[in-house]
């Protein structure tokens, strides 16, 4: 169990909008917080406001990844938040842009965890927190980069959770469902589907920070009939995968499909 306050806490895509609560609730948990991500004037700010120490990377460089490890040594507890939406049919992607989804959401987290953990388990105490998503447990249409990388963050943070049993380094996974104010529906205009309930910023970033305190292995922050769907999900996909036939004809993903092409 690792306590926030009195802690040093990286936390990387701190500049988005689930970065942002983040950044605010580590804060103000008493947190020494060093924030991260590519752009260095949001990162500067974002800093100021919640007396961080910001590091600028990119994270889809493994030599700009072992960098930022160089640069905190001292941390305590890692919070991997930061995630390409890798939104669109693999069809459209180049190879470049395959292998640089991949990299963010999925190889940085481990590369960060195998640079930060030596010193946590070496002084017995530390913790890993990963941000998923709810894509992590059940497939959509028009996601397979971004479901294979939360799917493989999910397997990698529960089999490295028991690899690190009695070290005194705990391994937890968030999955938020949908959010409202961050994430694909508030960075692309879309509308939020009539009848689907989301999840605010705040709650998840308070969800990670008792996922750490309580050493939880997994927290799943979405709607009860979310969650039941993607259980379901995951014991029926065929069954499940029925229920997205109509999918090419809503308009509404392929407008987040294409508000999000720029981020490749």
């Amino acid at each position: 169990m690792t306590h926030i306050a009195g802690t040093t806490v990286l936390l990387t895509g701190a500049t988005g909008g689930i970065g942002r609560a983040l950044a605010h609730r580590l804060a103000r948990a008493n947190a020494t917080l060093v924030v991260t991500g590519r752009q260095p004037e949001a990162l500067e700010t974002l800093a100021a406001e919640v007396g961080a120490r910001p590091v600028v990377a990119d994270l889809a460089d493994p030599d700009s990844v072992a960098r930022l490890a160089a640069h905190c040594p001292d941390v305590d507890v890692l919070v991997a938040n930061a995630a390409l939406p890798a939104s669109g049919d693999l069809l459209d992607y180049t190879p470049a842009q395959i292998e640089r989804a991949l990299a963010v959401n999925l190889t940085a987290p481990v590369l960060l965890s195998r640079l930060l953990a030596p010193c946590m388990v070496a002084r017995g105490r530390g913790h890993l927190a990963f941000v998923g998503s709810m894509s992590g447990k059940a497939a959509t249409p028009y996601s397979s980069l971004y479901t294979a990388s939360k799917f493989g963050l999910r397997g990698f943070a529960h089999s490295l959770r028991l690899d690190l049993h009695d070290t005194g380094v705990g391994v937890s996974l968030v999955q938020p469902g949908f959010v409202r104010d961050a994430g694909m529906f508030a960075a692309t205009g879309a509308e939020v589907p009539s009848g689907v309930r989301t999840v605010s910023p705040d709650e998840v970033a308070a969800a990670v920070v008792r996922a750490v305190e309580d050493n939880r292995g997994e927290i799943n922050i979405a709607p009860l009939e979310l969650r039941l769907r993607c259980a379901l999900a995951v014991q029926f996909p065929d069954f499940a995968a029925r229920s997205h036939r109509h999918a090419d004809s809503d308009p509404t993903v392929h407008q987040v499909i294409e508000a999000q092409r720029a981020s490749r």
